[in-house]
C-alpha cells in the first residue's frame, strides 16, 4: 500500500523530500494512516490537530491521543481550540459547515506562519465515492461527478489510491491504535447516510460499485480537462474588458455552460445563472436591454446584445475643490486644477481628458461628482442645453458607464466639464479670454 501511494504521489506531484507540510490530525484512522505512512517514507511533516469541542469527553480523548502519537514519534504537534457552536450560530451555517471552514482557515494560516509549502488530508478512495453520490443527488453538473482531486491549491490528499478496508488493515498490521468519532456512526447527515445506508445496497448490487463509480469519476475528470481547455479558449473570444459578446457565446456549442463559466467567478448561482439563460435566449434585443442582475459582489448590465459585468460598488462620495491642486477621486484618479494666463504661445490642449476653461467665467468651490438624474449642460459647440443622460445615449454607453460618468460644477451648480466627454459651451474659451482654467485627469497616483 505504501508503494501505491507513493507511486500516487508521483503521478501527481502532490509533495517533495524537500518541503515542509502540515497533517491534518484527528486522531481517526485515515488521519492516522496519513501521518504515519508519510513519515515513514521520509517526509518532513508537522500535525495539526483541531478540537471543535463538540463531544465532549470524547473531543478530550481524541487530543490526548494525537498529542500522544506525536510525541511517540517526535513529529511536531500543533493544537487549536475552537467554540464552533458559536461560530455556526454567528455565522448562520450549519455545525459541519462551521467545523470545515474553521479548520481551513486556521490550516491556511499555520501554513503561512511556519512556512510549510502544503497541507495534507487523509480523504481515501471512498470518501471521494461519497462526494460523487452526493453532488449526484445535488445536481451540481459534471464537475462534481468527478470526485475529490488529489489537490485542490495548497490541500493535497495522498490516500485517494486507497480504500478505508485498506487503510483499516494496515493499521491493524501496524498494530497503530486510532480513535473512532461516534459522530460518524449516526446517519444524521447527508454524507454518514451515504455511507451507512446508500452505498451497502448498492455493494448488494455490485459488490465493485466503489471500484466502479471510481473509474466514472476518474473518466469524467479527464472529459473535463478537454472541456476546459475548450472553455478556455472560447473565453477569450467570448469576453473581453468583462464584456460579454452574445452573438460570439451563442456560437459555442454549449452557450449555458459557458456562461456558466463566464458568471460564475462573479459570485451569480448556478439557479440564477439559469434564469439569466433562459432570458437571453428567449426575450428579445429591446426587451433586455438595461435588465440587471446582481449577484453578492457584481452587476450584470444586458445592452444591445453584450452583457456587462461591473463589481458593487458603493457611490463615491461627492468632492469639494475650493481651489486649485490636485486631487484623487473614484479609482485613484488624479484630477488637477491650474489657471494661467494666455500668451502668444498658448494653445488650448484638446485630448478628452483635459478641459480648458475661461476663468472668467468659472466660480469656485468647485464640485467633482458622478452624473445625476436630470442633469443638464450646453455641449461644447452647442447652443441649448442637453439632458446629460441624452448626450450620454448618443455616444452609445452602457447604463453601466453612465452610472460612472464624472462631471465638475462650480459653485453654482452648472455643469462645467462632463468629464473625459466635453467641456460646457458657455465656459468656452473665446477671443476675449485673459485667463484659463485648465482641468486634468490623470490615472493612478
Amino acid at each position: 500500500m505504501i508503494q501505491r501511494i507513493s507511486d500516487f504521489i508521483g503521478q501527481h506531484q502532490l509533495l517533495s523530500k524537500k518541503g515542509l507540510y502540515l497533517v491534518a490530525l484527528s486522531g481517526g484512522s485515515d488521519s492516522v494512516c496519513l501521518l504515519t505512512v508519510l513519515h515513514e517514507m521520509g517526509y518532513n511533516v508537522e500535525a495539526v490537530h483541531c478540537n471543535f469541542n463538540l463531544r465532549g469527553k470524547e473531543s478530550e480523548r481524541d487530543e490526548r491521543f494525537c498529542k500522544q502519537l506525536c510525541d511517540e514519534m517526535g513529529v511536531s504537534f500543533h493544537l487549536v481550540h475552537f467554540d464552533t457552536i458559536a461560530y455556526a450560530t454567528l455565522h448562520h451555517v450549519s455545525i459541519e459547515m462551521a467545523a470545515r471552514e474553521l479548520r481551513y482557515s486556521y490550516f491556511e494560516r499555520l501554513r503561512n506562519d511556519i512556512g510549510a509549502d502544503d497541507i495534507c488530508v487523509g480523504h481515501h478512495r471512498d470518501d471521494s465515492v461519497e462526494t460523487v453520490l452526493m453532488n449526484l443527488i445535488r445536481g451540481t453538473g459534471l464537475r462534481g461527478l468527478s470526485g475529490i482531486a488529489p489537490r485542490n491549491e495548497h490541500i493535497v490528499r495522498p490516500l485517494l489510491c486507497v480504500s478505508h478496508d485498506e487503510i483499516i488493515h494496515f493499521l491493524k498490521e501496524r498494530n497503530q491504535p486510532f480513535v473512532t468519532d461516534s459522530s460518524n456512526l449516526k446517519d444524521d447527515v447527508l454524507r454518514n447516510k451515504i455511507r451507512l445506508n446508500v452505498i451497502p445496497l448498492l455493494e448488494s448490487i455490485n459488490p465493485s460499485v466503489n471500484e466502479s463509480i471510481t473509474k466514472t469519476a476518474y473518466r469524467v475528470s479527464e472529459s473535463m480537462r478537454l472541456v476546459d481547455d475548450s472553455l478556455r479558449k472560447a473565453e477569450k473570444e467570448i469576453m473581453r474588458d468583462n464584456v460579454i459578446d452574445i452573438g460570439k457565446l451563442f456560437q459555442f456549442p454549449s452557450p449555458e455552460l459557458m456562461l456558466y463559466t463566464l458568471l460564475k467567478p462573479h459570485g451569480f448561482q448556478p439557479a440564477q445563472i439559469e434564469q439569466l439563460f433562459h432570458r437571453i435566449s428567449k426575450d428579445d434585443d429591446r426587451t433586455l436591454t438595461g435588465k440587471i442582475w446582481q449577484s453578492p459582489t457584481h452587476e450584470l448590465l444586458y445592452d444591445r446584445g453584450r452583457m456587462f459585468i461591473s463589481p458593487v460598488r458603493q457611490r463615491p462620495r461627492v468632492l469639494r475643490i475650493p481651489e486649485t491642486g490636485t486631487y484623487i477621486f473614484g479609482d485613484s484618479q488624479k484630477l488637477i486644477v491650474e489657471t494661467g494666463e494666455i500668451d502668444d504661445s498658448f494653445v488650448i490642449d484638446k485630448q478628452p481628458s483635459t478641459a480648458v476653461l475661461d476663468s472668467s467665467k468659472v466660480t469656485f468651490p468647485l464640485t467633482l461628482r458622478l452624473i445625476e438624474r436630470g442633469d443638464r449642460f450646453v455641449p461644447f459647440g452647442m447652443t441649448g442645453s442637453k439632458l446629460v443622460s441624452d448626450f450620454l445615449t448618443d455616444l452609445k454607453l452602457s447604463s453601466f458607464e453612465k452610472r460612472d460618468q464624472w462631471c465638475v460644477t462650480q459653485a453654482t451648480g452648472e455643469i462645467i466639464w462632463l468629464v473625459g466627454r466635453r467641456p460646457d459651451n458657455r465656459f468656452r474659451v473665446t477671443k476675449a479670454t485673459k485667463r484659463v482654467l485648465t482641468l486634468k485627469t490623470k490615472a493612478g497616483r
